[in-house]
């Protein structure tokens, strides 16, 4: 079982027991829910991936943090022109715990 949800502007395949990278979330303590889901296999060997009426994903905060730095460079040759920049992307590690969908529940096989 796996669902497809979107936040921070990028999508992402989860499913029970993942551990994963988001951009950073404002609610960065405790539990966190998902509503935006765009699709969700259901479980049978044979079924694909369909949109749900209604479901969520529900998660966990494990850590926060920043990622390595990136360095952007630009240079325009022949006239003397470079500039380098910067940027450490902040993050948000989560861990998913269930998946609910259409009243059906999927949890983490321990």
């Amino acid at each position: 079982m796996y669902a497809i949800i979107r936040t921070g502007g990028k999508q992402y395949r989860v499913a029970p027991g993942d551990v994963l990278r988001v951009e950073k979330l404002p609610q960065a303590e405790g539990n966190v829910e998902f509503t935006e889901v765009l699709a969700a296999s259901t479980g049978a060997q044979d079924a694909g991936l369909a949109k749900p009426g209604s479901a969520k994903v529900l998660a966990s905060v494990v850590n926060e943090g920043r990622a390595k730095k990136i360095l952007v460079f630009h240079l325009k040759r022949k006239k003397q022109y470079k500039k380098m920049q910067g940027h450490r992307q902040s993050y948000t590690e989560i861990k998913i715990h269930e998946i609910q969908v259409d009243g059906q529940s999927f949890t983490a096989a321990s």
